[in-house]
């Protein structure tokens, strides 16, 4: 192999390395750069916070860019646990909203709740809306609240009972006969 040849094969290969760590660089460097939040440019919420207490009646304020309005306003819904709609509403926008800056906005939803619900979270749901239908233009924030008042599931998990019969001193069986486990007293 000829000098030239070397160097040439050397070069080539050293590129080849440059190139590949560059796009693994590029590749890292721009996923650590995607924002955590990615409506945060295009929505703002003050009240409530994630995970924040609520009940009801829920006043909803914050602001959004004037493209997540029509008509000067959006849906919000609010759902429990099990994703059920348990209240929905309207947010207005509280200044001029044919803008693409932020508009204030607010909304009331009053609600109940199951005090005896599985869970005592919940999802506030603000959808931008979308008067095309069309998919490409949907989008949502979602945030989890907590309801005051309720106290989740309180009933005691399901006991499983480990033998279906007793065996008694006389040789005779006897089954179950409450709630926990117990079995009837032997003859």
């Amino acid at each position: 192999m000829s000098p030239r040849r070397f160097f040439v094969d050397r070069a080539a290969g050293i590129l080849v390395l440059l190139l590949v760590a560059g796009g693994i660089y590029l590749f890292f460097n721009n996923r650590a750069a995607e924002p955590i939040n990615s409506h945060a440019d295009l929505i703002h919420i003050n009240s409530p916070r994630p995970n924040q207490s609520v009940a009801s009646p829920l006043t909803i304020l914050g602001e959004a860019r004037g493209n997540w309005f029509f008509e000067a306003s959006f849906p919000v819904f609010l759902t429990d646990w099990d994703g059920r709609i348990i209240a929905q509403g309207i947010a207005t926008a509280k200044s001029e909203w044919m803008t693409t800056d932020l508009v204030p906005f607010e909304a009331t939803l009053t609600f109940t709740v199951d005090k005896n619900t599985y869970s005592n979270r919940g999802t506030l749901i603000l959808q931008k809306d979308n008067p095309s239908g069309l998919s490409i233009y949907d989008d949502a924030l979602e945030i989890p609240v907590v309801f005051t008042g309720v106290t989740g599931n309180t009933n005691p998990p399901p006991i499983a009972c480990t033998q279906e019969a007793k065996i008694c001193p006389d040789g005779s069986a006897v089954g179950r006969v409450g709630p926990n486990c117990e079995f009837a007293p032997c003859p």
